[in-house]
């Protein structure tokens, strides 16, 4: 079957991205024909290394800078908040001719599977794709955590979709809830592999990893840390990623005397040999989809201290067998979580290896095949009822 994903960047890094590569690399290792379609593109390679039967295709090549748009600013705001509502988190990239782009490519399109991946890409699918190709919008965020502009789109345009597709129960429920004739299927995204070198829990290490934007919390674990090192002074934190709020991160380090405890080193290429040598994952994001690094990060037997923040971390975890839940944004109760996993050895091992066994439910050799699977049902014209993944 022919199958294209539309990507906004399948140059750059990030969870979405990674787990979209992966996706159709699976894809063209079972023998479909899987083009990578990305919006823009910033970067001379992919930072995700990609089949070789696999083509890549580029709408509006940025490489050399954005171009300038045909019409004014102001017109421009016109233009956008037709298409792209403002509350999209990428809004910034779609420019008119970068919308355009987007427009003109699906509309071209008469056969085999589209596959958009967020909702300004998926949006655009609804309103301008050939109803002649199966339409697929995979949502990577739950519900809840967009603003009304996009609830009000996604509620107006989703219904044109063959299937949405999201990552846990809960978005689930709330998608049914929102489109109750549409196909809702849930299908986690799948870890880069399951087999990994495990924690033997000898370092005083906390890891951490993501964009350094608020969504991610650090600026709730930091001031957690800090707890943690008044009564475990030898352990250390390390947050890996980049993003725009590093500068703040950084002052936050400084105001709580930490320079000596946390660590930002930026971007890692070797971020499995990170996990394996920590001791401890922490998660303090205020919201998610479905936490995929956390998920790297129990491959290697690493017990979780998580916000139960909306959507995923409950999803996965199981409090007290595989990780501790606690409520969300509260700093006092992350800081006791995580110094209760530090002071005792016997227990992170022993949740450790629950996290290992919870992982497995995210092999790719087990989520692939539904992809595979919901593909095919789509394009022979069957109706998808109630097919949804279970990890129990």
């Amino acid at each position: 079957m022919k199958i294209r994903y539309l990507m906004l960047h399948a140059y750059g890094m990030g969870g979405t991205i990674r787990t979209v590569v992966n996706q159709a690399n699976a894809m063209a290792a079972a023998g479909h024909d899987v083009e990578l379609v990305s919006l823009v593109r910033r970067r001379e390679t992919p930072q995700f290394g990609l089949d070789p039967r696999i083509s890549i295709t580029t709408l509006v090549d940025q490489r050399d800078g954005r171009q300038q748009d045909s019409i004014g600013r102001r017109a421009w705001r016109r233009v956008r908040g037709k298409m792209v509502p403002r509350g999209e988190f990428a809004a910034d990239y779609f420019t008119e001719r970068v919308e355009w782009a987007a427009m003109e490519y699906v509309s071209k399109l008469r056969d085999g599977v589209l596959v958009t991946t967020r909702p300004a890409l998926n949006l655009i699918a609804a309103r301008r794709a050939s109803k002649s190709v199966v339409r697929v919008a995979q949502e990577h965020m739950n519900l809840s955590a967009y603003p009304d502009s996009i609830r009000r789109e996604i509620a107006r345009y989703y219904d044109r979709f063959d299937a949405i597709t999201v990552l846990t129960r809960t978005n689930r429920l709330e998608y049914q809830r929102l489109l109750p004739s549409t196909a809702i299927v849930q299908i986690p995204n799948a870890v880069h592999k399951v087999d990994q070198e495990r924690s033997q829990q000898v370092n005083p290490v906390v890891i951490a990893a993501g964009r350094l934007v608020p969504q991610k919390g650090f600026d709730l674990l930091i001031p957690a840390f800090a707890q943690v090192v008044s009564e475990h002074p030898e352990w250390r934190l390390r947050i890996f990623g980049t993003g725009p709020r590093k500068s703040q991160l950084a002052g936050l380090v400084e105001q709580h005397g930490l320079g000596a405890h946390v660590s930002m080193p930026g971007r890692t290429d070797r971020l499995e040999k990170e996990l394996t040598d920590a001791s401890v994952y922490a998660l303090s994001s205020r919201f998610e989809g479905l936490p995929m690094v956390m998920i790297e990060a129990m491959t290697h037997a690493l017990p979780v201290a998580a916000f139960d923040c909306p959507t995923g971390p409950k999803d996965v975890l199981t409090d007290g067998v595989d990780g501790v839940l606690v409520p969300p944004r509260d700093v006092d109760a992350l800081a006791a979580a995580l110094n209760r996993l530090i002071a005792d050895r016997e227990l992170r091992v022993r949740m450790g290896r629950q996290a290992a066994k919870t992982s497995r439910a995210y092999a790719p050799e087990l989520v692939m095949p539904l992809w595979e699977d919901l593909f095919s049902e789509l394009l022979q014209g069957e109706r998808v009822v109630d097919n949804f993944w279970s990890s129990r």
